[in-house]
């Protein structure tokens, strides 16, 4: 990775520049068409992943529709990402090549209701789109929403 001295690596810089051109698409625009240019940027940031972060993507896409319909697809720092009624993140794919990991993660932000005790996951490392890997997301995207 692209790592400066005491500062942002050049994927941090790059995520931050692509959140500020996120947040400068909508800009202005209220309603259906500010909901229409963001579930674009979120198909689009699918459509242009790879290998295993497209397939995680698009399956995630999937089963957050069928589960959670009423949340808004988006980007978040280019990821796709999945946001309430009041435009909060509640959850998001970020692929592995966004930052050169060895696998994409799926994970919960704090609008998501996985608590669960003193302490729960809120990030899972998917390296596999099975059907095990498949009814565990689906379960997890039905607790966040509860």
């Amino acid at each position: 990775m692209g790592e400066e001295k005491g500062g942002f690596s050049d994927e941090e810089k790059a995520a931050m520049k692509q959140r500020a051109d996120e947040l400068r698409s909508t800009k202005g625009l209220k309603g259906a068409a500010k909901r229409a240019r963001e579930m674009e940027a979120c198909v689009t940031a699918i459509d242009d992943l790879t290998g295993i972060d497209a397939e995680v993507a698009t399956v995630f896409h999937r089963i957050v529709s069928d589960e959670a319909p009423h949340l808004a697809p988006k980007t978040f720092y280019g990821f796709p990402a999945y946001a309430d009624d009041e435009g909060k993140v509640v959850m998001f794919v970020q692929p592995k090549s966004k930052f050169d990991t060895r696998y994409p993660t799926v994970n919960f932000d704090e609008h998501a209701h996985l608590d669960d005790g003193d302490m729960w996951p809120t990030s899972f490392a998917v390296v596999a789109v099975s059907p095990g890997v498949q009814s565990r997301l689906r379960d997890l995207v039905r607790r966040a929403v509860a």
